[in-house]
């Protein structure tokens, strides 16, 4: 028996398999209008063509919970009943093919309000232009020297926030998702407020990593008290900043010994899956991107706590998945760049694997 292609319960959540698809913008909704945030066409084939390849797991998008919470202005969002209708076409299709329906919930801070990433290689849009806005974040910092510096929020603001991550997996609950994952990862609004290197606030949000992870921690009890006890709460984090690792780089980041100690109270709060990524906060960092590189981050979230990780980046080939899996290094591999290429290659993997495919009955003469 493939360990990839084993089932992993989570709750009263049990998904087929340990093959999953990581959350991938595709920057195709409509910008403004009615239809501002509302999954298309293009949204529904492209989860559906991996869902009927065989997935265990598809996560939607980086979905905004707010307006100005979007990454772009094309991105999908979840603050509206227009939009929670027209995922529900999603979901049901996705549990027909036997995939387990997820969607990412995010905020984009100081990072939000940039083009799509094919036009001028996602340039930052300054508030007016082209369905441009003012960004927020933590600390009035600029990500880069491209970048327009973004509002600091008030705690007044902050605690909106938390309402709104709560309004919006209300909504995912209505639409038909299963799971839902909070984006604290890439530099985005929660990864901003964890590190030290984005975040300088001097009051109870800032400073001391008590203070750092405080609205993390506060959008996860406000989710998980919205959302049923019997599914599935993730957390996805950039497990470092590649800062402080750099013996000579003199920055202070977020590290691998804060995701540890961060994952610990996770799971006491009642997320079951660390999806466990890296990088996206400092512009500059020095990343060395070979196949596997992230997956020593997931392996130790999981050897020094009890919370089940999830491992992800340039993991492209079924052996080196089922490795992952099965010497115990993560419970399951999320894909992004690889199932955009190869949208079957969860049956091509139990195909060389010796599992058993999931193919869609229309399909039984392959």
């Amino acid at each position: 028996m493939s360990a990839l292609f084993e089932p992993l319960t989570l709750r009263s959540v049990t998904v087929p398999n340990r093959v999953w698809m990581a959350p991938m913008c595709q920057y195709s909704a409509a910008p403004e209008g009615p239809e501002q945030g509302v999954p298309t066409d293009w949204h529904l084939v492209h989860l559906g063509s991996r869902a009927a390849g065989g997935l265990g797991l598809a996560l939607v998008e980086a979905t905004a919970v707010t307006p100005d919470g979007r990454i772009s202005p094309y991105d999908l969002g979840l603050w509206n009943d227009r939009q929670q209708e027209a995922f529900t076409r999603i979901t049901r299709f996705l549990s027909e093919q036997g995939t387990v329906p997820g969607i990412q919930l995010a905020h984009a801070g100081r990072k939000a309000s940039t083009e799509r990433t094919w036009v001028q290689r996602g340039a930052p849009l300054a508030p007016g232009q082209d369905h441009g806005w003012q960004p927020v974040g933590p600390s009035p910092l600029a990500f880069d020297e491209r970048s327009t510096t973004p509002a600091e929020l008030s705690r007044e603001q902050i605690g909106e926030l938390v309402e709104h991550f709560a309004d919006s997996a209300r909504r995912a609950l209505a639409a038909g998702f299963k799971v839902v994952e909070i984006h604290g990862a890439h530099g985005y609004l929660i990864n901003e407020f964890l590190s030290p290197y984005t975040n300088r606030r001097t009051d109870e949000y800032g400073g001391s990593f008590e203070g750092r992870t405080r609205f993390a921690l506060e959008v996860v009890d406000a989710v998980r008290a919205v959302w049923p006890e019997e599914l599935p709460l993730f957390f996805r984090i950039s497990a470092t900043d590649w800062l402080t690792e750099n013996a000579d780089d003199e920055r202070e980041g977020w590290t691998g010994d804060d995701t540890v100690r961060l994952a610990k109270e996770l799971l006491a709060r009642g997320v079951d899956l660390l999806d466990t990524s890296t990088g996206g906060n400092a512009p500059d960092a020095r990343i060395e991107a070979v196949p596997g590189y992230q997956v020593p981050f997931a392996e130790r979230v999981k050897k020094e706590t009890d919370l089940p990780v999830g491992a992800v980046g340039l993991i492209t080939e079924p052996r080196q998945a089922e490795e992952i899996i099965a010497s115990g290094q993560a419970d399951a591999v999320l894909l992004g760049r690889e199932l955009l290429r190869r949208p079957y290659w969860a049956n091509e993997a139990a195909a060389e694997l010796g599992a058993e495919q999931r193919r869609p009955i229309q399909y039984h003469r392959s």
